[in-house]
């Protein structure tokens, strides 16, 4: 998985545009929260990841990262929610793509997949 993280940094900073703004103190919280702080950070910066390149409906994103379809389900529920993901269509046919708030911030994902390396690489010690 860090190897994975090493190439989802890559990426990102191959989709950032040289002239982009500093991200605002709300959104990088967010960001944070979302890919760090909960149990499927990890999953959703791969669909992300998937999301960087063309659109995708659920099945196809939940064949792609060989997971179950209800919890890709829930994960875009989670990312249109926030703001992540915009969706064109309804139900089962409905084709996901990034939200431009996040394509304007697609750089502060650097920090979360950073904070993510640290956290999945952490091992606790007790004494």
């Amino acid at each position: 998985m860090p190897n994975q993280l090493l190439e989802f940094k890559e990426i990102i900073k191959s989709k950032q545009n040289p002239d982009q703004r500093k991200t605002d103190k709300q959104t990088r919280k967010l960001l944070l929260y979302l890919f760090t702080s909960t149990r499927g950070g990890f999953t959703r910066l791969r669909i992300i990841i998937h999301l960087l390149d063309q659109p995708y409906n659920t099945h196809q994103l939940a064949k792609e990262l060989d997971l179950d379809y209800k919890a890709v389900q829930h994960h875009m529920k989670v990312l249109e929610k926030n703001n992540m993901v915009s969706k064109i269509g309804e139900k089962y046919g409905a084709i996901f793509h990034l939200s431009n708030f996040l394509e304007m911030n697609i750089g502060a994902l650097d920090e979360a997949i950073d904070k993510l390396d640290r956290k999945m690489n952490h091992t606790k010690v007790y004494l």
